[in-house]
């Protein structure tokens, strides 16, 4: 079996989405993708043939051990590269996500060791976001999407969706990036959410809200007594 880069893309895509979701379809593999439903179904066969995904009857899609075992590695591998990226290079933490793209496949066992032992494997990426940790989990552990939370509330950006380069900018533009403290003021009569930075006040749309996740942090008030 030949591994090829578009087969690690693919595994990593399957992966990525049952961690966001519980049924991946060829749909969301085409959107995640951002590749045609032809294309999908192609790779697909190709997967199925070599035993790395399951497709059951209503089209649901699942890794196999084997599938999950290369979309682990490479998962790891890109999170390796944007730590480097930012850590140890000094790039902009909006820009190293594009960038692991292209470089996780070219990382070899011996520089992944070499990462290792360097950043770690434990620490989140320059986004925040750590291997695996699905939205339940991060429920669980008391964060929520910054759309969610209550108006008058203080929280902290614990990370952001880093699929999206061009609104990773924009939220390092407005100031909003892992580690910041916003306060929520209120939700807007155009569907935005009315968010206080320091001294600035600035607007967001509902669909970037939602890909902001969010802890709850004391007021300066409840700190004191």
């Amino acid at each position: 079996m030949k591994l090829t880069i578009s087969k690690e893309d693919y595994l990593k895509a399957i992966a990525e989405a049952q961690s966001e979701q519980d049924t991946v379809l060829g749909a969301t593999v085409a959107r995640w993708l951002s590749v045609s439903a032809p294309a999908v179904a192609l790779a697909l066969r190709r997967l199925r043939r070599d035993k790395l995904v399951e497709v059951d009857r209503k089209g649901r899609i699942s890794l196999t051990a084997a599938g999950r075992q290369v979309s682990d590695k490479l998962r790891l591998r890109h999170h390796l590269v944007e730590r480097m990226l930012h850590e140890m290079l000094g790039m902009e933490w909006y820009k190293v996500h594009d960038e692991a793209e292209r470089l996780e496949h070219a990382i070899s066992e011996d520089m992944e060791r070499r990462l290792i032992d360097r950043l770690g494997s434990d620490k989140p990426c320059p986004h925040g976001n750590q291997i695996n940790k699905s939205p339940a989990e991060r429920r669980k552990s008391g964060l929520q999407l910054l759309w969610e939370a209550p108006p008058g509330s203080m929280v902290r950006v614990d990370s952001v969706d880093e699929r999206d380069s061009g609104l990773l900018e924009y939220f390092d533009g407005l100031g909003i990036r892992p580690g910041v403290q916003l306060n929520v003021v209120s939700p807007n009569y155009d569907g935005t959410l009315g968010l206080r930075l320091g001294d600035r006040r600035t607007n967001l749309a509902e669909a970037a809200a939602r890909r902001v996740w969010v802890s709850a942090t004391p007021k300066r008030s409840e700190r004191a007594a």
